[in-house]
């Protein structure tokens, strides 16, 4: 009985090894020798990297920022200046050049497209969330402090970086012509990123401060102002002929009419009808207005982070969407897209470039520019519309940090070949040095002051120096 159970069992043993393993394995061995090693290994790479691949560079990408980030802030300096740092010493400056094997491994070079598509994405929705935290309404009464502060802010840096630009184009230009190169210095020296400003003051005890509230109000219209700016130039830059500027610009103006006139009053219908029951199934659909507005500045020709910001501007606030807004897609844009954005901005910074004392020197040159033309000149303007000169020498300290906006408008102009590889590690660096200046100075002029403030509006704060 138990000779007649054994034999059904080899022979059904027997049957699958004869009927499948033995067919899988001459298909496996003909398969391999239809189109040789050559041709896989070209359809191999012509697929880019594998999803594991692609997998290991995202979490090495967003692991190392989260753990440099919260050393940043165990010495006192916002999270975003560890990120920026993580971002670099992802690259050839420092994993790239001791451990050149490791680094392929860990984040091949295939990988990095598709790491700056998600890193595009992180970028989008960034700027369309400064957008949409931008307050308006803290120019009330501040117009004056704010339009002098920051226009100074913007213009006398501007002026400084073209008149750099007239000595480093000899050295650094990349055959594009001085225009571009000229406008892209200059722009780069004007700006102010106003979400790691609030971060910032949110650290320091500073935000709901009188000096946060004017610092705020002015970086709200240095914002505007630069990305306008910014805009232009971009539009100066791609266009082939003038009659191609003047398209671009009048395309950009009438793109924010329709959003500011016709899009807003929509948006507040939209908004006021999402019920709470509903907003799980509308809410989403913001998020296909931001790709939409991004990708008609895209056509436009000005950038696509320029038609998500708009659309955060006009985006009602204080309401149960722009809250789920900010909550969803804050969460995601910040804990996964922009570390690969920072990544993608370090891979792209080579401090090796910077060989030899007169490229350091030229370092130094940029970023003494930097700060003499961002922090001198608020300072100089806030002292001059009746602040004192600790306050005012906070607001200098504060408008001249430039984080991840900075990134942004660099990483443009490395893209259009308006700035070179080694120009854009030396303003990396700027961008880098500048920013983690801004909480300890800022800390430090604050206990200077040492007097009460008042919180905005009428509420007593804590004492600036806590």
């Amino acid at each position: 009985m138990v000779e007649i159970e054994r034999r059904p069992g080899r022979r059904a043993l027997m049957v699958y090894i004869g009927l499948v393993v033995l067919p899988v394995v001459i298909a496996i061995i003909l398969l391999g020798q239809g189109e040789g090693g050559a041709g896989a290994a070209a359809a191999k790479a012509a697929t880019g990297p594998s999803l594991a691949q692609l997998l290991l560079a995202i979490t090495v990408v967003v692991g190392a920022c989260k753990v440099v980030g919260w050393l940043a802030q165990r010495i006192g300096q916002p999270a975003v200046i560890g990120e920026i740092t993580a971002g670099i010493l992802l690259g050839p400056s420092v994993l790239g050049a001791l451990w050149p094997s490791g680094a392929a491994v860990l984040i091949p070079k295939a990988a990095v497209p598709q790491l700056n598509v998600v890193a595009q994405l992180g970028v989008i929705f960034f700027v369309f969330l400064a957008g949409l935290e931008l307050n308006t309404r803290l120019l009330r009464g501040r117009g004056r402090l704010a339009l002098v502060v920051s226009h100074v802010s913007i213009a006398l840096p501007f002026l400084l970086g073209v008149g750099l630009a007239l000595f480093a184009y000899t050295r650094f230009g990349t055959g594009g012509g001085f225009l571009p190169f000229a406008l892209f210095f200059g722009v780069s020296m004007s700006i102010t990123a106003l979400p790691v400003l609030v971060r910032i003051l949110h650290e320091i005890g500073l935000f709901r401060s009188e000096i946060g509230v004017v610092t705020l109000t002015c970086a709200v219209v240095d914002d505007v102002t630069a990305w306008s700016l910014l805009a232009l130039v971009i539009a100066l830059t791609t266009a082939s002929s003038l009659v191609g500027v003047v398209l671009t610009v009048v395309l950009t103006a009438a793109f924010v009419a329709l959003l500011g006139l016709v899009v807003r009053p929509l948006l507040r219908k939209f908004v006021a009808g999402a019920s709470a029951a509903r907003l799980h199934r509308v809410a989403p659909l913001s998020v296909v207005g931001v790709l939409v507005c991004a990708m008609a500045t895209e056509w436009i020709g000005v950038h696509a982070m320029f038609g998500a910001f708009v659309f955060g501007v006009v985006f009602p606030r204080d309401n149960p969407m722009a809250t789920w807004l900010h909550d969803k897609a804050g969460g995601l844009t910040t804990a996964l897209m922009l570390p690969l954005f920072f990544a993608y901005s370090g891979l792209r910074t080579d401090l090796g470039l910077l060989s030899g004392g007169s490229a350091w020197l030229w370092c130094g040159a940029i970023l003494l520019v930097a700060v003499a033309g961002k922090f001198g000149g608020s300072a100089l303007a806030a002292r001059a519309v009746g602040e004192n000169w600790n306050r005012s020498l906070q607001v200098g300290a504060l408008m001249n940090c430039r984080g991840l906006t900075e990134l942004v408008v660099l990483n443009i102009g490395l893209d259009l070949g308006v700035l070179s590889p080694t120009l854009f590690t030396m303003l990396v660096i700027m961008a880098l040095v500048s920013t983690a200046m801004a909480a300890p100075l800022a800390t430090w002029f604050a206990c200077r002051d040492g007097r009460n403030v008042v919180d905005f509006p009428g509420r007593t704060s804590e004492r600036a120096a806590a």
